[in-house]
């Protein structure tokens, strides 16, 4: 029987800083402009704050899940709130209930 290896590297997660990439690069932006933008101490000391806060919740979020950002995206957007029970796809729906 033939084996065919599978490397790690091919289905490793991509992380950057130990969190979501994008969402590392989304945050590390945010935090950049709210830094350069205001040009104050307040706002860089929020800004640093943001970004220090944030990779914590990341890095505990992949820690957790590494893919947890696309299921919860999947989930969001591809699956109804509510399925029906229903014999076949093409089944009719009753929509009025009558007590008789």
């Amino acid at each position: 029987m033939r084996e065919i290896p599978i490397h790690r590297v091919g289905t490793r997660p991509l992380l950057l800083l130990g969190g979501d990439r994008e969402l590392v690069i989304y945050t590390a932006v945010l935090s950049t402009t709210m830094i350069m933008a205001m040009a104050e101490w307040l706002s860089a000391f929020a800004g640093i704050l943001l970004w220090l806060g944030a990779l914590w919740a990341l890095r505990r979020m992949a820690k957790a899940d590494p893919l947890l950002r696309r299921v919860y995206i999947r989930h969001q957007f591809l699956y109804r709130r509510y399925y029906p029970a229903r014999s076949t796809p093409y089944c009719v729906v009753n929509r009025e209930r009558r007590d008789t």
